[in-house]
């Protein structure tokens, strides 16, 4: 396997709430010569803690609702997706979790289980995804949930029995990736 790249030079073109890198390298082949040097821009956005959430009391899968501008030229704006959130730097991935968690759906969490680690897009951003599987009960319900004032963030929850799941998905109501790989986790997860 390839191993070798000569990073010639780096620069940041764009420092804001997100950040993107200019970079100047060459990489090893798969037959051992090395690339001309090459120009790739790297956007980085920090890593992110994501959880497909079961509320063992009631059966059904929660998820939340909210506006992702984004989406909006492609429609519909509003997007149907997994509890997610930044992960601060130093930050346990675990922790993160809870804290989203806490804040978009107003639960603490009874039960934690990874699923899996994964690059969002890695032609273009440095940025993954930790996500889990997290049980909630009714006794667990200690806040309104909805994000964060501050953040302007404006969150609905939206509960899904399996089989209404099963039907969301196959109307394309659902197509956030991250909320996709979770929704095929629990599936087999189930078929087992």
């Amino acid at each position: 396997m390839p191993s070798r790249v000569e990073i010639h030079s780096r620069r940041r073109v764009f420092d804001g709430f997100f950040k993107i890198e200019e970079a100047e390298l060459a990489y090893e082949r798969f037959d051992g010569s090395m690339t001309p040097p090459l120009k790739r821009l790297v956007f980085e956005r920090g890593d992110s803690v994501a959880a497909l959430v079961y509320h063992r009391d009631e059966d059904r899968l929660l998820f939340l609702r909210q506006f992702r501008y984004p989406t909006y030229e492609k429609g519909p704006g509003w997007v149907t997706e997994v509890v997610a959130g930044m992960q601060e730097h130093g930050e346990p991935a675990e922790d993160a979790l809870k804290r989203e968690i806490l804040e978009e759906i107003g639960y603490e969490v009874s039960h934690l289980e990874p699923i899996a680690t994964f690059y969002v897009s890695p032609g273009g951003s440095s940025e993954r995804i930790v996500l889990y599987y997290a049980e909630v009960t009714a006794a667990g319900k200690v806040a309104a949930g909805g994000g964060l004032i501050e953040e302007n963030e404006d969150i609905v929850t939206v509960s899904y029995s399996r089989a209404e799941l099963v039907q969301a998905v196959a109307a394309g109501q659902i197509q956030d990736a991250k909320t996709l790989i979770g929704i095929l986790w629990f599936q087999v997860r189930q078929s087992k």
